[in-house]
């Protein structure tokens, strides 16, 4: 799934988690010039089942009444960005006749369906979680939509909406609002920004700006006079050495093969994740959602702790390795010189549109290491006829050629192109379906085949061919991106680029959960537990030391040759001015 919603506090919380989730994307509209954002149906629906779960389950573990579990859940949302107050407002709003409802001990997607957040549509069946009551479905809801306040429905949902409306102009949601993919239109994404500032696609999205008042210093660019006076590409080198005059940069970076990592990719390459923590209420405290503002504002992403990019020690488990790590690792003055040009979201078919946002000047710049990582929404999507909208082969062959074709106009001579293939997505099911969802685990109540068969029937589920009961759907979903995964090995063998060197890179996460069984885990210990679709951050890391590892006895000339002056670095510029 793509992230959640809540009914009262944390309606608010998971509605934008839903929206920002990696295969769907926010409802937008360019007809007007400020962001419009619409609560459907469906994503209501889910966030309130969602919060109503926590809700009562926050009562049962404290033992307490409703009403002072939903106080409990309020507290626990920081004050920042009014997510505090956003939660009493939706708590005043529905409140009440949530109270009522759970005193009946009805279960969440019944209330949800009573206060018209859920809704049953025409001819189409009742979407529900939990198992279906005694008495059934339909009948409990009547019973139970006699109890509320069927005159304040659509007021409170009107206000609702108003809420979001006004959410999505403030500068912490206003990206997640945007969508983040093909929804957005081109010219809408950042150009170029290199940041002084953490999250807004700011420095844990691509290396820090060590001057953010000069446009001509940045990351990754070839440093301007050997810098001599100045650090021009913020790798920390700069000055003289007194005793022969030549510029530090030219003695112990020149010749050494410096470039940096760029990845153009989707949801599993910017890291989504949702803090499990959100959704287990019997640890579930203030400390809980202490993260909540930045993981908002960088769209649910964790790219500070990626594959490709990360450099921060985890704070979401398992542990931090990631290319650029190891890059900078063999050559020092790599420092600093990594991008995450990646989006909630991204395909073949989108990724043109925020391609754009690469930064790197082909004469001015170093050579990069690019990894192109699109790994499942060319054959992922929420529509009940799923297959009929997959990437075809003959479309992706277009698709990576037009973006191959720009990356030769702008990349800088000497620089590597990676293809990465599709993921196998049937490991999700395989190793998930018969386990309790984070929300389930309580009562034992909600296991990942019914979180996916809920999606499903609200026409929600990000990837329906994958995380879906139907084998032959699953097994059709991989054939197809084995299909579009042989049409990039094709390109790989066939086509010859001014700019870069192209190669192809298979079966990652395969290899990756070799690997981990061979330490003893589990293979569902490398999924995200949340939204039961992303690899986590032991995959990532894991993943990080296999592409090094390979790539580095295969083709040790993508990451040049290791600088023999790494240690003289260390010792007279120390962390170089750190992340």
């Amino acid at each position: 799934m793509r992230g959640l919603s809540l009914v009262e506090s944390m309606l608010l919380l998971l509605i934008l988690v839903v929206f920002s989730q990696s295969s769907k994307s926010l409802p937008y509209s360019d007809k007007a010039a400020k962001i419009s954002l619409e609560v459907s149906t469906h994503d209501s629906c889910i966030g309130c089942v969602l919060i109503v779960s926590l809700v009562e389950q926050l009562a049962q573990v404290h033992n307490s009444s409703a009403q002072k579990a939903m106080e409990f859940l309020c507290s626990y949302m920081p004050e920042q960005g009014g997510l505090q107050g956003i939660c009493s407002l939706i708590a005043e709003l529905f409140g009440p006749d949530l109270i009522k409802l759970l005193s009946l001990k009805l279960k969440a997607d019944v209330i949800c369906y009573a206060v018209k957040l859920c809704k049953v549509e025409p001819h189409q069946p009742v979407c529900h979680l939990y198992e279906k009551p005694m008495n059934g479905l339909k009948r409990t809801i009547k019973q139970a939509e006699k109890l509320v306040r069927a005159s304040n429905y659509m007021q409170n949902y009107k206000t609702l909406s108003g809420v979001f409306l006004k959410i999505c102009s403030l500068p912490l949601f206003r990206m997640i609002c945007q969508t983040i993919d093909s929804s957005v239109p081109a010219e809408d994404y950042d150009q170029d920004n290199f940041s002084a500032f953490p999250s807004l696609r700011g420095y844990h999205w691509r290396g820090r700006d060590c001057n953010d008042i000069n446009s001509s210093i940045y990351p990754g660019r070839s440093p301007e006079d050997w810098d001599a006076l100045q650090d021009s590409n913020c790798n920390g080198i700069w000055g003289f050495d007194p005793e022969d005059g030549l510029p530090y940069e030219k003695k112990l970076c020149e010749g050494t093969d410096s470039k940096g990592i760029i990845i153009l990719g989707d949801s599993a390459a910017a890291h989504f994740h949702i803090p499990p923590e959100w959704m287990t209420p019997m640890t579930m405290s203030k400390s809980s959602f202490s993260n909540m503002a930045l993981a908002i504002s960088n769209e649910f992403d964790w790219p500070q702790f990626s594959l490709y990019t990360g450099f921060q020690n985890s704070t979401i488990g398992g542990w931090t390795q990631s290319l650029y790590l190891r890059l900078r690792e063999w050559n020092r003055c790599n420092h600093r010189d990594y991008q995450n040009i990646a989006r909630n979201g991204g395909s073949s078919e989108n990724l043109q549109k925020y391609l754009k946002s690469m930064a790197r000047d082909q004469q001015l710049d170093k050579p990069a290491i690019i990894f192109y990582a699109l790994i499942g929404n060319d054959v992922c999507n929420h529509l009940p006829d799923t297959l009929k909208h997959m990437t075809t082969p003959k479309d992706m062959k277009i698709n990576v050629m037009k973006q191959l074709e720009y990356l030769d106009m702008n990349l800088p001579k000497g620089s590597h192109v990676i293809l990465m293939s599709l993921a196998d997505g049937r490991f999700l099911w395989n190793n998930l379906h018969d386990r309790y969802h984070p929300l389930g685990q309580l009562n034992k109540d909600i296991t990942y085949s019914q979180f996916y068969g809920f999606l499903s029937c609200l026409k929600s589920n990000p990837c329906e061919g994958w995380m879906n009961k139907n084998e032959t759907l699953r097994n059709l979903t991989t054939e197809r991106a084995e299909q579009l995964s042989s049409v990039l090995r094709e390109i790989t063998t066939s086509v010859k680029f001014s700019n870069f060197e192209l190669s192809y890179y298979e079966n990652l996460y395969q290899k990756v959960n070799a690997k981990w069984e061979r330490f003893g885990g589990n293979p569902w210990d490398l999924l995200e537990p949340v939204d039961g679709f992303h690899p986590n951050q032991i995959a990532s890391a894991i993943g990080a030391d296999l592409i090094w590892e390979e790539i580095l006895q295969k083709q040790p000339e993508i990451f040049g040759k290791q600088n023999p002056f790494n240690q003289e670095i260390i010792q007279r510029f120390g962390d170089q001015g750190g992340h």
